[in-house]
């Protein structure tokens, strides 16, 4: 099958959009592994309209979106400057969250995010690109290390009241 995959920034105008996307593949990825409670006070705060549109709006931030054949299909979010104790760098830059709609898995669609994320980070002369990933989703896991990720340290993460463990995972630009 032949994808066309288009991957372009957000505008306030998807803000909607994307959070539709960003509540289901967050669902689809980490429900069936958590406690459904946590998982819908976090997806309260984290996947709101409101929420996207002010991550559109926020100057340190980035959001690519891909479509494929006209659909929404993934996204990746970028921060700039955003701090972590074992990233050692003097111009990070976040990969806050890369997700690729199920459906879409094995299109292409989450490599072109991941090439457009890191084009993003040299383009602003960053020196690294880090991210959080749960221990417990070695798919993620091993995509990141194929591109070129290497785990350098842990970090927690709250979903709900159950609060988990992420490894944080860098790569030189």
């Amino acid at each position: 099958m032949n994808t066309s995959i288009v991957i372009r920034p957000a505008t306030v105008a998807d803000a909607e959009t994307w959070s539709a996307l960003a509540r289901r593949v967050f669902f689809d990825t980490f429900g069936p592994t958590n406690d459904p409670d946590d998982l819908a006070v976090y997806m309260a705060d984290a996947f709101t309209p409101a929420q996207q549109r002010a991550e559109i709006e926020d100057p340190a931030r980035r959001c690519l979106l891909a479509e494929c054949d006209g659909v929404l299909a993934g996204y990746v979010l970028l921060r700039e400057g955003a701090r972590e104790e074992a990233v050692v760098a003097e111009r990070p830059v976040e990969i806050q969250r890369l997700y690729v709609d199920h459906a879409w898995h094995g299109h292409g669609v989450a490599q072109r995010l991941m090439a457009e994320a890191l084009a993003h980070a040299a383009a602003v002369d960053a020196d690294v690109v880090w991210l959080g990933v749960w221990e417990h989703n070695p798919r993620a896991i091993r995509f990141y290390e194929k591109h070129g990720f290497t785990k350098a340290g842990t970090h927690r993460f709250r979903l709900g009241r159950d609060v988990q463990r992420d490894y944080v995972m860098v790569r030189a630009v």
